[in-house]
């Protein structure tokens, strides 16, 4: 028939069985394959309980790997690009509802205001909440955020490509200050060839309008653009960003220190551009989508 069958474990003998019960009997095929016709019929009942089987362990495990911050909609993503698994998002939600699945609770972005110095310079709103580019290095959005551990606090300075979303640079401080602004532009800046006619966009925050910053972005040919006061909205991209960062980097762990904080937010950033598929991007990372101008 099949030949004398030793290799193996019960399930996959039981696989075995099935897909050839419409060349032999299963009787004869239980006998051949060392199992029981009633522990067969079992399995089968088994297998037609939750069809949904291989597909919920491949969620809980992609679920898990990512320590359960993630909902539906990017464990969509995940499945795929780890995988190579597409699996309709409505079947993801809908079984991950079925297993008790679901994401680590988002806080709501805060907006906390800002003083603003317009004293010194402000600039017209050019990028005009057009958040998408053609081409890496035309479009730059900008931004900080802070970020409490017990007493101290911890300010992060953010560049980030509006053509594949990539944080380009990024520079850590416990103090608020220009320095921490002219520190991220110049890691940048380094090693770019050309970044002459790009839009760098940022609010009206005190290091943006200050002289040392509107003497720098010309210098390099790029033209500064600045959200209206008070306005959110008009740097969105980047407060995403942030708010990313946040709810899946920060707030779902007991931070102790300072130095705790920076070292997620290097491996988070790390994660965001080389690990971290995204809808806009046609379910690439943002690593994955610069690249495909080179391949």
């Amino acid at each position: 028939m099949v030949g004398h069958y030793e290799g193996g474990g019960v399930s996959e003998k039981y696989r075995l069985v099935h897909e050839l019960r419409g060349s032999f009997s299963v009787t004869a095929l239980c006998k051949e394959v060392g199992v029981s016709r009633s522990g067969y019929y079992d399995y089968l009942d088994r297998m037609n309980e939750d069809k949904d089987a291989e597909s919920k362990a491949l969620i809980q495990k992609t679920y898990t790997r990512y320590n359960g911050i993630y909902g539906y909609r990017q464990v969509q993503l995940f499945l795929h690009q780890d995988h190579g698994v597409w699996m309709n998002h409505k079947k993801v939600l809908r079984l991950m509802q079925e297993i008790g699945l679901s994401a680590r609770i988002r806080r709501k972005y805060r907006h906390h205001a800002r003083t603003w110095n317009t004293g010194d310079r402000v600039v017209k709103n050019v990028l005009a909440r057009k958040f998408e580019a053609d081409a890496p290095n035309q479009k730059w959005v900008t931004d900080v955020t802070q970020y409490r551990v017990g007493n101290e606090w911890l300010y992060l300075s953010a560049i980030k490509d509006l053509y594949d979303n990539s944080i380009v640079a990024y520079h850590m401080s416990e103090r608020n200050d220009l320095e921490l602004v002219l520190t991220t532009f110049k890691k940048a800046f380094k090693g770019k060839k050309d970044v002459a006619g790009m839009v760098v966009h940022s609010d009206q925050g005190s290091q943006y309008t200050s002289y040392k910053y509107h003497d720098m972005l010309p210098k390099v040919g790029a033209q500064i653009s600045m959200s209206r006061r008070g306005n959110c909205y008009d740097n969105a991209s980047m407060e995403s960003f942030f708010s990313h960062l946040k709810t899946e980097a920060l707030y779902p762990y007991h931070i102790r220190s300072v130095q705790e904080a920076q070292r997620r937010i290097k491996a988070y950033i790390h994660f965001y551009n080389n690990r971290r598929p995204q809808r806009k991007l046609n379910k690439l990372t943002p690593a994955q989508y610069r690249n495909q101008l080179v391949g």
